[in-house]
């Protein structure tokens, strides 16, 4: 016989070799199905009968629509203000058998967790043992949290106001000056019907408006993002009145009142000033009030609420992740029992299995020598 013909009379075998120890492994399988039938499901009854034991904790849920802030609402909520201020307000120092105010605080990040959705609603959620103060702690969240914006923002109403208190300080000095400037010049009727003395006067206003517009923008940009909506609105409106006034600028260059151009400029200086004015004093009522009034406004969707549900443990996810994780250690168990078992009876395999018992005895100082 060939080898070639040898060779095809013997390949065949693998697949048999394949498909016995493939059966090897069922057959250990049923031969010890009891155990890992049983060990799972007795595990699990175990872990189910533990889970009653435990004391149920409640999640009590509040969502609302944060108002418009130059901070983060989700950021504010976690600020050290709010946490201290609910430490205190709930004595949670006590309640969570905590030794500091920090470490309460700490615990109540735990227990309490806040996230921003896509469509800008937030929801607060609290955990606790009682659904009736796991209900109120939710609730306290979004009261905390406005009395801290109402802060925020009365500081930085203020700080408008007293801002715009000494522009209009600054503009009400301005004015007097180009008042008595004018003055000093005179006056006549007819200067006074002259229709030049009106294009001075819209070129007066439009310059005045400019110089206010400016000054709300800075004043805006410290409550505001430059991307905010209004604050791109403020932007352009500044950049249409720019373009009408060097329009209107280009139509009647520097008119001269009265032939007499430097009476011209000490008008026009006059009219803007007084144009500035009025404007800045609209700006600093609006800031007057904004500080003098709530701003804040947190539109509450869902108030907390006492659940009646429980939201941990979760009783029937225990038993059934301790039933898995037995039927698995078990099934792990008795294929390498099944391996040693065979290794035992194999010459090689079990000069092997005492050489690394050996390194295994020498590793933990049990037994000396190399291994």
């Amino acid at each position: 016989m060939n080898p070639s013909e040898n060779t095809s009379e013997i390949a065949p075998c693998a697949p048999v070799e394949a498909e016995v120890s493939l059966l090897d492994l069922l057959h250990v399988v049923v031969v010890n199905l009891r155990l890992l039938l049983g060990g799972p499901l007795l595990a699990g009854l175990i872990a189910l009968a533990i889970s009653f034991a435990l004391t149920p904790t409640f999640t009590a849920s509040t969502t609302f629509v944060p108002p418009q802030s130059p901070v983060g609402t989700v950021s504010a909520l976690k600020s050290r203000a709010v946490l201290d201020a609910l430490v205190a307000r709930f004595d949670l120092v006590k309640r969570y058998e905590q030794k500091s105010l920090p470490d309460a605080a700490k615990a109540l990040e735990q227990h309490a967790r806040a996230k921003q959705g896509k469509d800008g609603v937030i929801t607060v959620d609290v955990e606790d043992e009682d659904p009736e103060f796991a209900a109120a702690l939710a609730n306290a969240h979004v009261e905390e949290l406005g009395t801290l914006l109402r802060r925020m923002t009365a500081t930085e109403a203020r700080q408008r106001r007293l801002y715009f208190e000494s522009l209009l300080a600054a503009t009400k000095s301005n004015l007097s000056a180009a008042e008595r400037a004018l003055g000093a010049k005179g006056l006549s009727a007819d200067v006074l019907k002259s229709s030049t003395k009106e294009a001075v006067e819209v070129l007066a206003r439009l310059q005045a408006a400019i110089a206010a517009q400016e000054t709300k923008l800075v004043s805006m940009r410290s409550y505001l993002a430059e991307s905010a909506v209004e604050f791109r609105q403020a932007q352009s409106d500044m950049v249409a009145m720019r373009a009408q006034y060097a329009q209107s600028e280009s139509a009647a260059p520097a008119p001269a009142i009265g032939g007499d151009v430097a009476y011209t400029t000490r008008y026009r200086e006059f009219k803007y000033q007084q144009a500035l004015l009025e404007l800045l004093s609209r700006q600093y009522e609006t800031a007057r009030l904004d500080e003098s009034r709530d701003l804040v406004v947190i539109q509450v969707l869902d108030p907390a609420v006492a659940s009646e549900l429980k939201s941990k443990p979760k009783r029937a996810q225990i038993a059934a992740l301790v039933a898995l994780g037995t039927g698995f250690v078990l099934l792990l168990f008795v294929f390498i029992r099944q391996g040693l078992r065979g290794a035992n009876t194999d010459v090689v395999s079990a000069q092997k299995l005492h050489r690394l018992r050996r390194a295994w005895r020498i590793s933990l100082g049990l037994e000396r020598g190399a291994p």
